[in-house]
């Protein structure tokens, strides 16, 4: 069953001349192609539906007779076109009309012949933790747009095979006189024989086909400075795609992803790890011996060091990003209790504990007065 042409555009059945044009309008500049360039496939193909359907639905709408024999018949042909299917102009021509109402140089176009720059190629690259502290340098591999060896990006096999276009006469647009919504109009569109560029190759390069451009791959040096962290991203100019007509290359830009250390645990440049010891040592303190990411490094712990203190160890953490500066590193301790005491540990353990004073446990005393 075919749909109600009011419905498309969103008018009533007793719209005026003026509110029909104003929904087609919009409607048309909704649904237009270009807007859907970028889009999946399958929502271009809704779009280009709708277009249609709204192109249709104005073409019947906007002309008095036409739409008189929709509104008794049901169709714009009247008794004999009863039950035909919708017809209506392609694209071009209603193009033509949006194309009125943007300057008259294509809707959402810009020139062929302009330069365009290359487009960026994205990678990630996985790194351990020790890579990203000290700094890497590495070779990624890519495939990439680069401009043609033999034609110079001209898709042509040489100057010879550039010809003038016949139908737009180098200039790259063609003049048609249309209807549009505010009467017969001279319009300019983009030449459909050379694609707005002016100019056709008669005879195309063979390595490029045409292109201008080939598919290659490469591989590029790519130097990671240290302190690196997840998340950062860096460019490499000029290493992604070539450009077209003269544009500048693109970027190679590499997204970074850091592996967790099984010791140290990163907050921006500072590092934390955490250290048992025993309670001896807790009690009268001692001194560690901690493997750093600088090496192997002293801390000292003070006497009666309480489970989860945790000892600063400046310059010890991780490289600061181009600077010539380390974080902290943050030395959490943890008393451990020992296990599989025997019977003559646990009592010279009482005999001890029985020897302490209430002063010497000012944390239980405490709780205890709660």
């Amino acid at each position: 069953m075919a749909k109600d042409l009011y419905e498309i555009l969103g008018v009533s059945k007793d719209a005026d001349e003026a509110a029909i044009k104003s929904a087609y309008r919009k409607a048309a500049i909704k649904y237009h192609p270009d807007r859907f360039a970028t889009a999946s496939e399958q929502e271009r193909k809704d779009a280009e539906a709708k277009f249609k359907e709204v192109n249709h639905a104005y073409e019947v709408l906007s002309d008095s007779e036409k739409r008189a024999n929709y509104d008794q018949f049901g169709s714009e042909d009247g008794p004999q076109g009863f039950g035909g299917g919708q017809g209506g102009a392609g694209f071009g021509g209603f193009e033509d009309i949006l194309n009125s109402f943007f300057g008259g140089r294509g809707f959402g176009r810009s020139n062929p012949n302009a330069p365009q720059d290359g487009e960026d190629i994205h990678v990630r690259l996985n790194l351990t933790f020790e890579e990203a502290y000290h700094g890497v340098k590495r070779n990624i591999r890519l495939t990439r747009d680069e401009t043609c060896p033999d034609c110079h990006g001209s898709g042509a096999k040489d100057g010879s095979s550039v010809k003038t276009c016949p139908y737009c006469k180098g200039s790259g647009y063609i003049r048609r006189t249309q209807q549009t919504l505010f009467g017969q109009q001279v319009v300019q569109q983009v030449c459909p024989n050379c694609g707005g560029k002016g100019k056709e190759i008669v005879d195309k390069c063979k390595t490029c086909r045409g292109n201008g451009y080939v598919r290659r791959d490469a591989n590029v040096a790519v130097n990671i400075p240290a302190g690196v962290d997840s998340g950062v991203s860096l460019t490499v100019p000029n290493e992604g795609n070539c450009g077209r007509n003269g544009g500048a290359k693109g970027n190679l830009v590499v997204a970074i992803y850091v592996a967790d250390s099984p010791i140290f645990r990163r907050v921006g440049s500072d590092l934390y790890m955490e250290v048992p010891i025993g309670f001896l040592d807790a009690a009268r303190g001692c001194e560690l011996t901690i493997k750093t990411m600088k090496g192997d490094a002293k801390c000292r712990v003070p006497e009666a060091t309480q489970s989860g203190t945790k000892i600063r160890m400046r310059g010890y953490g991780m490289k600061v990003l181009q600077r010539e500066a380390y974080g902290d590193l943050y030395v959490s301790i943890r008393v451990e209790t020992p296990k599989g005491l025997s019977g003559k540990q646990l009592k010279l353990l009482q005999e001890f504990e029985n020897s302490l004073g209430d002063s010497q446990y000012p944390l239980i005393k405490k709780y205890r007065k709660l």
